[in-house]
């Protein structure tokens, strides 16, 4: 779905990672990061969000939390993640950024909370439930903080991806704000809800979800019970374009992921000013029976569309040409995607070997690829800055005879 935007927005880019692989210094089944294009999207992202007044979080889990990328959202104007797990907190912070957001979109585990507030110190820690409020203000006591919690809310109506589900009942915000402050080591920060924004296939157009309204609501209760300031985190599809509607509705903190490597589902249906800067890099393993086998790892294509011909570009040497591309049969999520198979049917060729680039919107954390970041090519020098898993450990890669 987003290789076509690759190809006309980011041509260079694939190029590069084409070439560096040949030669070596890229891995199969690597997640591939233009760190200049990054850098160029969180600047124009952090641009708009403070003209509107907006805190931005960064989303690090669908590229591993890569160093490389943590760096160049922090030269581009981020200097905060939000971390969608404890793990994804200590892995931003070897990668040299500091966390925001915490506990929100995983609660924190009750014998991790230490961790959390001894070593995490975030901005702002979500919690769902009283007894979540109760262990992050313990653990905020023994390091001698004041730990600003916010509540996630909900009512009758919102949409919560299953699985997601949990929090405060929206209605008694006022009561649950006065439970939050009356606890040692806790303070009332704000509301949070998730998502406040998802992209509808039918009209092809990023639209508030009902939780975006129950936000503003609660925020109106908050506001006339004298509370003067209240911190509204609204995450879900962001880029800079839905910004301003986001301010409009009383968003004060915002975190984009996709976004800030150009892979929310309107990116691929409309040009939105952030580039396309991350690309899935494997190569063909063997050919069998009329299919050529490329290795997997990374194959895990986040559902936000409906099914549709997975495409790559298959070559031996830098290229986007509409002749490079390849129809591609990806296991299904029941499956381990040891391969993918490539259509050789209409006389395309393949060998051992061939890098197979795809474009897709992925999650790097949830899967067995490593994450690599390359710099220069927007100078046209491409060099690769950082090779690591997805808990930003670095892995030393040196291919034989390289």
């Amino acid at each position: 779905m987003f290789l076509d935007v690759l190809r006309r927005r980011n041509p260079e880019f694939i190029e590069a990672a084409i070439s560096l692989h040949q030669t070596g210094k890229i891995p199969s089944n690597s997640y591939v990061l233009d760190l200049d294009a990054v850098e160029e999207n969180a600047r124009l992202f952090s641009s708009e969000a403070r003209k509107l007044g907006l805190s931005t979080f960064a989303m690090t889990k669908q590229v591993g939390r890569n160093s490389g990328f943590c760096n160049a959202v922090k030269r581009g104007g981020i200097d905060r993640i939000v971390a969608v797990d404890m793990a994804c907190a200590l892995a931003c912070e070897r990668g040299g950024i500091k966390t925001g957001h915490l506990g929100h979109l995983v609660q924190i585990p009750r014998h991790e909370a230490d961790t959390a507030a001894r070593r995490v110190r975030p901005d702002f820690w979500t919690v769902f439930s009283a007894d979540k409020a109760r262990e992050a203000a313990d653990a905020s006591i023994a390091v001698r903080n004041t730990q600003r919690l916010l509540a996630r809310i909900h009512t009758e109506g919102d949409v919560f991806y299953r699985g997601h589900e949990g929090g405060f009942p929206a209605e008694n915000i006022v009561a649950v704000a006065d439970m939050i402050d009356s606890l040692n080591g806790a303070s009332f920060a704000g509301i949070t809800t998730f998502p406040a924004l998802l992209f509808d296939n039918k009209t092809g157009r990023v639209i508030p979800t009902p939780n975006l309204s129950t936000l503003a609501r609660a925020r109106d209760s908050l506001l006339k019970n004298g509370r003067d300031h209240i911190e509204v985190n609204a995450p879900g599809t962001t880029s800079s374009v839905v910004l301003g509607g986001l301010a409009d509705a009383g968003a004060t903190q915002c975190e984009p992921g996709n976004g800030l490597h150009g892979t929310t589902p309107l990116h691929a249906v409309e040009d939105l000013p952030e580039r396309p800067a991350v690309l899935y890099l494997t190569e063909v393993s063997h050919c069998h029976n009329g299919k050529a086998y490329c290795f997997g790892g990374g194959l895990y294509i986040d559902p936000v569309f409906p099914d549709y011909d997975v495409m790559a570009i298959v070559s031996s040497e830098p290229t986007v040409a509409s002749s490079s591309l390849a129809s591609v049969e990806i296991p299904p999520p029941s499956a381990i995607d040891y391969y993918g198979m490539i259509d050789m049917s209409d006389s395309t060729t393949s060998r051992s070997g061939d890098t197979v680039v795809f474009g897709f919107r992925g999650q790097a954390f949830v899967t067995r690829a490593l994450v690599t970041g390359v710099s220069g090519i927007s100078k046209g020098t491409p060099q690769v800055v950082s090779i690591e898993d997805c808990l930003a450990r670095t892995v030393d890669w040196k291919a034989p005879g390289k």
